[in-house]
């Protein structure tokens, strides 16, 4: 049992790292554009290099720096930074069912992104219970450095980089729509999550086409949770059926 166990953590070491290479097709390009963004917002390359190592945060960086760039005080900058990040309120419940009563799990919680959380809680449900730790630790690490990386390159050559291939400049904003199309696209396996997920989609359209892209984010993952609540029970129900039947 002990070699078995011994065997298990590199092999979920190694799966976590394949299964977060898909993210580097995201990250890095974003990444690139924030480093570009920072250094042309009057930030030295060490200090937007530090901004992805410590913020880690994506749209929160961004914002960051548009804010001290444009002078807003200190505290407005904070406030509307862990706002951005509120939803890691709900993120990290739902993953820490996994991990049980693990405290390494609370440093880790600084690589929990909104792609590591997709990947997470498609992957873990189906591990063995010891493998979950180093598979996340290892996605986490990739996707952190992953960042980090096409932070710094974005500081030091993104300037370059565009004015020598100017497509990249009209890529980039795709990359991270695609990347979340590829995360959601294989929950669509049955009637329950395929529905949650239209609904969410369409009325998120549908809000920020009315004006209100402040809110289309929040009010379409509430109406995707709640349709996905409400078929829940009749799900349920139906794989109760289908077990008597088949017994």
């Amino acid at each position: 049992m002990s070699s078995t166990r011994a065997g298990a953590q590199p092999a979920a070491w190694l799966q976590g790292i394949k299964d977060a290479l898909p993210l580097l097709g995201a990250y890095i390009p974003i990444a690139i554009s924030f480093g570009l963004i920072a250094i042309q917002s009057g930030f030295g390359v060490l200090e937007t290099i530090l901004i992805s190592t410590i913020i880690y945060a994506g749209a929160s960086q961004f914002l960051f720096v548009a804010m001290v760039a444009a002078g807003s005080p200190l505290w407005l900058v904070v406030i509307m930074t862990l706002l951005i990040n509120a939803r890691h309120v709900l993120y990290a419940p739902n993953l820490a069912v996994y991990l049980g009563n693990d405290k390494r799990w609370i440093p880790l919680m600084h690589g929990l992104t909104d792609q590591v959380f997709a990947l997470s809680h498609s992957r873990m449900p189906a591990m063995a219970k010891d493998q979950r730790m180093a598979w996340y630790t290892s996605a986490a690490l990739v996707a952190w450095f992953s960042w980090i990386g096409g932070t710094a390159i974005g500081a030091i050559a993104g300037e370059e980089l565009t004015q020598r291939w100017p497509l990249i400049n009209d890529v980039l904003p795709f990359a991270l729509p695609a990347l979340f199309l590829v995360l959601v696209l294989p929950r669509c396996n049955n009637r329950m999550w395929t529905a949650a997920i239209a609904t969410a989609a369409v009325l998120a359209l549908v809000v920020k086409l009315c004006g209100y892209p402040n809110v289309a984010i929040p009010l379409a993952a509430m109406a995707g949770a709640m349709v996905f609540y409400a078929l829940k029970p009749a799900r349920s129900a139906q794989a109760s059926q289908s077990a008597q039947a088949s017994s």
